[in-house]
């Protein structure tokens, strides 16, 4: 039983721990930023050279390392991102009456080049290990990759907490790209089927050993596509989703909090405001 407990626990605590050092590090000064890119990258390239040294090495040491590898690549494009580094050409908030294509072409504008990078990165990880058998590092980026993608079309389209309070100062502009709704069309699509995903992979790992690489290797996936998913739940319950990482959040960044049922929402004194109809839907900024 240890034998599946292990990576079980293992995605769990690096997820949140992970989650947790990337808020913490974006909630410091902003003269600290080119200190914590220089860390962070310099983590990142040693990754990805532990992610080419691990690709041909099937053990339960190897695939443990190209999973934290692959997390340590991704945290730098997280961080890059929040701290305002690479995200997209346009930095503005939403125009006042943009909607439908209008409004999703200017918000991808917003994090076209963070976008992009991932997808460098991604490729990059899939030359890395190419045609080798531990495939865990690839797997687990390429799980985060597309959760994230969705997580943003659903915040796009329209979830109940938009927790904007995770949003630093120099990035609130991107509230006006959020809709409130108590749910979007997209949602159920996306947990059933990442949820028969989850299924599939934990059932596959079911067929391997306990003890073996490969189960591990699927059980640190598996787990990390789950807690994608538990994500995506938090988007639309009344819960508060960021409760895990209050550790991380510090006072002194002056975030916004998540809007109140009562409209409008005041995303800060110094941007446009986020006005919301009676069915919770973004209208504009004005």
């Amino acid at each position: 039983m240890w034998q599946v407990a292990l990576p079980i626990v293992f995605a769990v605590f690096i997820w949140w721990f992970s989650t947790g050092i990337v808020m913490l590090l974006d909630g410091l000064p902003r003269t600290t930023f080119r200190w914590s890119h220089l860390i962070s990258s310099l983590l990142a390239l040693g990754a990805l050279m532990g992610l080419m040294h691990t690709a041909d090495q099937l053990t339960t040491a190897g695939v443990f390392c190209a999973f934290t590898c692959a997390l340590l690549v991704w945290g730098w494009h997280e961080l890059s991102f929040l701290t305002g580094w690479v995200t997209g050409p346009r930095r503005q908030a939403l125009d006042a009456g943009a909607r439908g294509w209008p409004r999703f072409v200017q918000a991808v504008q917003t994090i076209l080049w963070h976008e992009l990078a991932i997808l460098a990165s991604g490729l990059f990880i899939v030359w890395l290990t190419w045609g080798e058998a531990n495939q865990t590092g690839t797997a687990t980026f390429a799980v985060l990759w597309v959760m994230r993608i969705s997580a943003k079309l659903n915040v796009f389209l329209g979830v109940r907490n938009l927790s904007l309070q995770l949003l630093p100062p120099h990035l609130r502009y991107l509230g006006s790209y959020f809709r409130q709704r108590r749910m979007n069309l997209l949602f159920p699509f996306v947990v059933t089927a990442t949820t028969g995903a989850a299924v599939l992979l934990g059932s596959e790992a079911l067929r391997h050993p306990g003890d073996s690489a490969a189960a591990a290797g699927l059980w640190l996936v598996t787990t990390l596509l789950v807690l994608a998913i538990v994500e995506h739940w938090l988007l639309v319950l009344p819960l508060e989703a960021t409760a895990l990482w209050r550790w991380a959040m510090r006072d002194g960044t002056a975030r916004v909090t998540p809007p109140p049922a009562a409209l409008p929402v005041a995303v800060s004194p110094a941007l446009p405001a986020v006005t919301l109809d009676a069915d919770d839907q973004l209208l504009h900024a004005r």
